[in-house]
């Protein structure tokens, strides 16, 4: 246990030191994040966060992780995605261009040999993928990788459930001994920890798209890898269930922007942390909420990992009406309040 927390601990510091360092370059060339009709920040805030994140997780899995194929990928992967981040920070990629960018750090894994390659049949034996391997594996980073993005509203929240998610992974790799995945997941979640003291609201910076990709292609990332080292339902499902959340939130949001016939990419005030603010939430609340509701499903992924196939499928069954049910209070808001209250 001692070698977990070695692996938390230099996460966790490398970010807390440099993400003043990473904040104090981000004022120096004038990268902030200005107010605007969908930010919820009065003032402009530095960006960069990611790159502290970033530094934090390569340090601690260079230190104390096996570095084989797949895991060079994830750092490969990793540091492309962080770059297209800051560039779209910098200069607002249009969507199509950073989905292209996305897929291609998602095939630098699968280059390395991450990629899923079977699943498990919940009936017995498993279900070989073939020439679905690559584009479903693809399909898997790049989906984690926007849905992390996407959840990155308020002061907090993405860095937080990140964690959480993490610490899940992390908590089901250790029971199930799987010491390849465990110490990936633990790292990232001491990094995301370290930038959460300086993002929490009122947040002193902003892990800007460069960091919320970097989180999110890490997570599917280290899923993919513990697909490859150990049981695949498991690997894909545990994160899966921890981000139940932001999943059905950008389920919801999809599709009520498509029903409105405007494009499924096009940014609006639909998301979760945007509906709880409207409602009378501060910020601090709203991701207050999101992270109760996020413990409670990192929980139900705890159970998931250690029962029989019946009391899986309950627990799945409950973990998903339960998010169901908490976007569709918050998105069902009285009409005269919404009448009300003025865009974010």
């Amino acid at each position: 246990m001692a070698f977990y927390w070695l692996v938390f601990l230099t996460g966790l510091v490398t970010t807390l030191v440099a993400t003043p360092a990473v904040r104090a370059l981000a004022l120096k060339f004038g990268i902030v994040d200005r107010p605007g009709e969908r930010r919820v920040h009065s003032s402009p805030i530095p960006l960069l966060g990611g790159i502290a994140i970033c530094l934090g997780f390569i340090l601690s899995v260079l230190l104390f992780c096996d570095v084989g194929s797949p895991v060079v990928g994830l750092l490969v992967g990793g540091v492309f995605i962080l770059a297209v981040g800051v560039v779209d920070d910098v200069l607002d990629l249009k969507p199509w261009q950073k989905l292209m960018c996305q897929i291609a750090a998602a095939l630098v894994l699968v280059l390395f040999g991450g990629k899923i390659e079977f699943l498990t049949n919940p009936f017995g034996g498993m279900v070989y993928l073939s020439y679905l391997s690559i584009p479903l594996t693809v399909l898997w980073i790049v989906a984690l990788t926007n849905v992390v993005n996407f959840m990155d509203g308020i002061d907090g929240v993405c860095a937080g459930i990140s964690a959480i998610t993490c610490l899940t992974v992390f908590s089901v790799a250790w029971l199930n001994d799987q010491p390849y995945v465990a110490p990936l997941a633990l790292a990232l979640a001491g990094a995301a920890l370290g930038f959460l003291r300086y993002n929490l609201h009122p947040a002193t910076i902003f892990m800007g798209d460069a960091g919320a990709m970097f989180l999110g292609y890490t997570i599917a990332g280290i899923s993919v890898i513990g697909a490859v080292k150990g049981a695949t339902t498991f690997a894909l499902s545990i994160p899966a269930v921890a981000l139940g959340l932001p999943i059905m939130d950008t389920a919801f949001v999809i599709a009520g922007r498509i029903g409105r016939g405007s494009p499924f990419y096009k940014p609006d005030n639909s998301h979760m942390h945007h509906r709880l603010l409207s409602r009378g939430f501060d910020q601090r609340q709203a991701a207050a909420f999101m992270f109760r509701i996020s413990i409670l499903l990192a929980v139900s992924a705890l159970i998931l990992s250690r029962h029989d196939i019946l009391t899986m499928a309950v627990a799945a069954v409950v973990a998903s009406v339960a998010v169901v049910q908490a976007v569709m209070t918050v998105r069902s808001g009285d009409a005269t309040a919404h009448r009300e209250t003025r865009p974010l």
